[in-house]
C-alpha cells in the first residue's frame, strides 16, 4: 500500500532575497523560494540545466505554481561561476545558496583530492564573503562531511565561515522531510552571530517515509502523456551475480542499475542514469499488484542455488524508470520543462537537491534570520537519528 504524506506548505514573501550558485536546474531554488525567499541571481555552467531553470516559471503544478512564480523576470546565468558572478555584490542578497560540484568528493566518483572541481567550495565562501549575506547554506555529498580524507578541508570551511557566521554542519536524511529517497546530504549554515541559532524541526517522516510507489501512483502509466520519456537501455541479466541478503541489493544485472523497492523510499538516484545505471521499476508489482519477480528469482539463486537465467523472460515486467519518474522521485513539480536530450535530463535531476528536502532547510534558515528570539531550542545530538551534526 502505498503511502500518503501532505505536501509542505507554501509560504508568503518573507521580503528575503537569495543569489543562487551552481543553481542546477533549480532543486535548491525551488525550495527557497517555496519558504518565502525571492531568487534575484542564479548560475550554472550546465546550459541545458539553465535552460530549465529559465523556464521554472512555467510551473503550473499547484503544488509548486505559486513558488515558481517567484522566479518570473529572473534569469539564470551559463558559465564558470568565477566569471559568470562578477558582478555580484555587497548587499544585493540576504542568502546565498549553492551546491559546488561535489564528483571530486562523491564515492560514487574517483574521491580524488586533486580533482579541481573540489577547489569550487573555497571558490563559494568567496562569492559569500563578496556579497556579505546574512546568512548561507552550501549543500554538498555526505560523504564530504563523513570521510577522514576529507576532513581538512571541512575543518577549512569552517574555520573560515566561523569569522562571520556561526556555522552549523548537518547530514540529512531526505527520506525523512517528505522525499521518497534515501538520499543523504550535507548542508554547511551559517547564520549571524548576533541572532538565534539555527534550529531544524523534528523530521516529519522519519519513521514513515514516503515510497516509490506513492511517488508514481500520481503519474499516468509510462508511455502515455505526461510520463513518456522511457529510458531504452536494455535490461540485461548478470551471468555472474552478486548476491545479497535483499532482492533489491547486489548486482543480479549487468550494469549498476537495480530494481527499486516500491514500498519503501528509493537508493539514491544518479547523475548517470540514461543508460545502464538507470534504476529498473516492475510493472507488474507497480500497475497489476503481482509479487515482485526479483524476490523470486533472487530466492531461486539464494535459497534453491540454481543457475542464473540467460534472458530475461517475459513474466518479468521490467523496465528503466523515465525522466518524469526520476523527476516525481527527487519530488520536483510534475510539470518541469525539462531541456536538452534524454541523458541531459537525466542528469539534470540527478545531480539536483530534491526540492522538499531544500524546502525543510530553507525553512528553517528563514526561521532562525526572522527569529525574536522567543523559539526554543531544540536540541540534537550526534544520535539524532533525523539530523546528523558533524
Amino acid at each position: 500500500m502505498s503511502k500518503a504524506h501532505n505536501s509542505p506548505s507554501f509560504r508568503a514573501s518573507n521580503g528575503l532575497k537569495f543569489v543562487s550558485l551552481y543553481s542546477g536546474a533549480g532543486g535548491l531554488d525551488l525550495g527557497f523560494a517555496r519558504a518565502g525567499f525571492t531568487p534575484v541571481f542564479a548560475n550554472d555552467i550546465d546550459p541545458y540545466a539553465v535552460q530549465t531553470h529559465n523556464r521554472l516559471h512555467e510551473v503550473r503544478d499547484p503544488e509548486w505554481r505559486e513558488a515558481a512564480r517567484r522566479f518570473e523576470g529572473q534569469t539564470a546565468v551559463c558559465g564558470d561561476v568565477r566569471v559568470a558572478a562578477a558582478n555580484l555584490s555587497e548587499g544585493m542578497a540576504d542568502l546565498v545558496i549553492g551546491g559546488p560540484p561535489c564528483q571530486g568528493f562523491s564515492v560514487a566518483g574517483r574521491m580524488d583530492p586533486n580533482d579541481p572541481r573540489s577547489r569550487h567550495v573555497f571558490d563559494f565562501l568567496g562569492l559569500v564573503a563578496r556579497v556579505k549575506p546574512q546568512a548561507f547554506v552550501m549543500e554538498n555529498v555526505a560523504a564530504l562531511a563523513r570521510n577522514r580524507r576529507w576532513a581538512d578541508i571541512i575543518d577549512e570551511l569552517k574555520s573560515r565561515a566561523a569569522l562571520d557566521y556561526k556555522v552549523e554542519l548537518v547530514v540529512l536524511n531526505a527520506s525523512h522531510w517528505g522525499v521518497p529517497q534515501a538520499r543523504e546530504r550535507m548542508f554547511l549554515i551559517g547564520v549571524p552571530h548576533d541572532g538565534p541559532d539555527f534550529i531544524l524541526p523534528n523530521a516529519l517522516t522519519a519513521e514513515d517515509p514516503p515510497t516509490v510507489r506513492s511517488a508514481l501512483a500520481g503519474l499516468p502509466r509510462a508511455g502515455e502523456p505526461g510520463n513518456d520519456s522511457r529510458c531504452t537501455a536494455a535490461i540485461t541479466l548478470a551471468k555472474n551475480p552478486v548476491l545479497r541478503r535483499s532482492p533489491y541489493a547486489g548486482m543480479l544485472f549487468n550494469g549498476q542499475g537495480r530494481v527499486m523497492g516500491l514500498d519503501r523510499p528509493a537508493p539514491t538516484l544518479p547523475a548517470s542514469m540514461g543508460g545502464n545505471r538507470t534504476p529498473i521499476v516492475d510493472e507488474g508489482d507497480l500497475y497489476f499488484g503481482e509479487n515482485p519477480w526479483i524476490i523470486k528469482y533472487h530466492e531461486r539463486l539464494l535459497v534453491e542455488q540454481q543457475s542464473p537465467l540467460l534472458d530475461l523472460p517475459v513474466e518479468a515486467k521490467l523496465r528503466r524508470i523515465t525522466v518524469e519518474e526520476a523527476a516525481a522521485i527527487q519530488t520536483f513539480p510534475s510539470d518541469v520543462p525539462w531541456q536538452g536530450a534524454q541523458s541531459a535530463r537525466f542528469r539534470q535531476i540527478g545531480n539536483a537537491v530534491p526540492p522538499r528536502l531544500a524546502y525543510a532547510v530553507a525553512s528553517a534558515v528563514a526561521d532562525t534570520l526572522l527569529s525574536t528570539g522567543e523559539v526554543e531550542a531544540k536540541e540534537i545530538t550526534t544520535v539524532d537519528r533525523d539530523v546528523v551534526l558533524v
